[in-house]
């Protein structure tokens, strides 16, 4: 069977295009070496399990170390009872160990009171291992609260016993770092007084895929099909995917086996977005579960925001930001916090926004001039009629209502060129402001909202404008300046025009 473009589960080089899991991790080996116990968090789907299960392979074939990886995940189903969570999580230990060969496998497990019977089995089978015991313990951060408390207390506890008497390295596998507190049910609290696990060495992160490895992956699908990748194709899926593995395969396979079945057909970048919208419109699980954490209040504190160019509160925790991180929804390239990458950028505020888009009774063809272009003066004259008749009642009941404005002017646009066109959205905390680029057919239209909070306001929102037209190339664009105090329509409601920079930028208060 020919290989093809895995997004599902972990990757096998028989059945998968893969590249060398090793390449993204390239300290773990010392780590192991050096009797570490250290963190390994990445978001998901990643290629995490992959990594860690192929050093696995390689340590055990090397003959130096009996090494497995094992998961905790079991233990999330009895969140109160640690004594039932460690019979769980041993038990499916017993299975996955059975599969190493006979004298690599542990003993039975000792019979011991609940609190200890991970530390006591671990130190059993370490000190039956023929070789030094290594062990990759996956979906760490799936149990919570006293579980994994109990569980990272027992592995420092045996810490000082490795080599002979405990596993002389730990890798704690997960979604999240593991700090020296744990985080319940999405709060904030402290559990203990003391750090349940402060033995660790490292914490490492897996690297998304880099745009050279994006045209490697995508090379071996031609060398064994024929199929060629346009060079800037492979740059458009680079920069949308923002290197994120499951999306760099997710938009290849839906190219090869969808869009450009035809093995003699070459993939361009017009398939890349094509593929894209795909996968916006589908939400498969991967985008499905990320959006599903839009809704917790410790995402929602950092994303609301950036939605609208604002800055947090100052009630917002440094862990806050690494939690929201290390779920993978933002990243910090440049120093400022934003969207981890173009896709997310794009379905993130469509998500929000999907139930109010469908109820807009908005035409497209109302909007579009008889050469086929976009009458975008007449666009914007009907979001500001919306906007007093509709929208902003609509906006206030949004989940992120200090975004509203911004969702709502998305999902008005958006319901208006589904039909020929789309849009790309640039925003980040403390940018300012929300910037959109209107694509139709070959046309381009440079739209900023901001929030009327003072004097300073329009002359602000006139500058930003006008850089953003700099980095579009565009000499005219539309400045959106919402007006939330408590005055008469007729008041906040105007249109002129100006002239910045030699560029003409039409105003709108609303």
């Amino acid at each position: 069977m020919p290989r093809f473009f895995n997004i599902s589960g972990e990757c096998n080089p028989a059945r998968h295009y893969m590249l060398p899991p090793a390449r993204r991790l390239p300290s773990v080996r010392d780590l192991v070496d050096r009797q570490a116990y250290f963190v390994l968090h990445a978001p998901r789907q990643s290629g995490k399990t992959t990594a860690v299960r192929t050093l696995a392979a390689q340590l055990v074939a090397e003959g130096k170390y009996n090494a497995a990886v094992l998961s905790i995940e079991v233990g999330t189903a009895m969140p109160d009872d640690v004594g039932a969570a460690e019979l769980a999580i041993l038990a499916d230990w017993r299975e996955k160990a059975d599969r190493l060969a006979p004298e690599l496998r542990p003993p039975p497990w000792p019979d011991v009171a609940a609190g200890a019977r991970i530390g006591v089995a671990l130190a059993a089978w370490a000190k039956t291992s023929p070789r030094p015991l290594v062990l990759f313990l996956d979906e760490i951060d799936a149990i919570r609260d006293m579980p994994l408390v109990s569980v990272l207390r027992q592995l420092r506890s045996g810490f000082g016993e490795r080599p002979g008497g405990f596993p002389s390295s730990v890798a704690l596998v997960g979604l999240r770092d593991v700090r020296d507190y744990v985080i319940q049910a999405g709060g904030k609290g402290r559990v203990g007084s003391s750090s349940p696990f402060n033995v660790k060495d490292e914490s490492l992160t897996l690297r998304n895929f880099t745009r050279d490895e994006v045209g490697e992956l995508y090379e071996q699908h031609t060398a064994e099909t024929g199929q060629r990748f346009a060079s800037d194709a492979v740059d458009r899926a680079a920069e949308l995917s923002g290197g994120h593995p499951w999306l760099v395969n997710a938009l290849a396979r839906q190219m090869v086996e969808n869009l450009v079945p035809d093995r003699s057909l070459p993939v361009t970048r017009a398939h890349v977005d094509q593929a894209k919208e795909i996968l916006i419109q589908r939400r498969d699980t991967h985008l499905d579960s990320l959006m599903a954490r839009l809704e917790e209040p410790r995402v929602r504190a950092l994303m609301e925001p950036m939605l609208a160019g604002a800055r947090v509160s100052g009630d917002v925790l440094d862990d806050d930001f690494a939690y929201v991180r290390d779920l993978g929804l933002i990243a910090r390239p440049e120093g400022q916090y934003e969207i981890a990458n173009p896709i997310y950028r794009e379905v993130i505020p469509r998500a929000l926004t999907f139930q109010m888009q469908s109820q807009i009774r908005e035409n497209p063809a109302w909007y579009v001039r008889p050469d086929g272009g976009l009458d975008m003066p007449k666009l914007m004259r009907a979001w500001q009629e919306f906007w007093r008749k509709d929208g902003h009642l609509a906006a206030a009941g949004f989940l992120y209502r200090e975004a509203g404005p911004h969702l709502m002017l998305q999902a008005f646009l958006q319901r208006i060129v589904n039909g020929g066109g789309g849009i790309e959205r640039e925003y980040a905390l403390g940018r300012g402001a929300l910037d959109l680029l209107v694509r139709w057919k070959q046309e381009q239209y440079a739209i900023e909202m901001k929030i009327r909070r003072d004097r300073e306001t329009l002359p602000d929102g006139l500058k930003q404008l006008s850089r953003y037209l700099d980095v579009t190339g565009l000499d005219e664009g539309w400045l959106l300046v919402v007006d939330k105090r408590k005055l008469p329509w007729s008041r906040k409601l105007f249109r002129r025009d100006r002239r910045v920079d030699g560029r003409k930028i039409h105003v709108m208060g609303m």
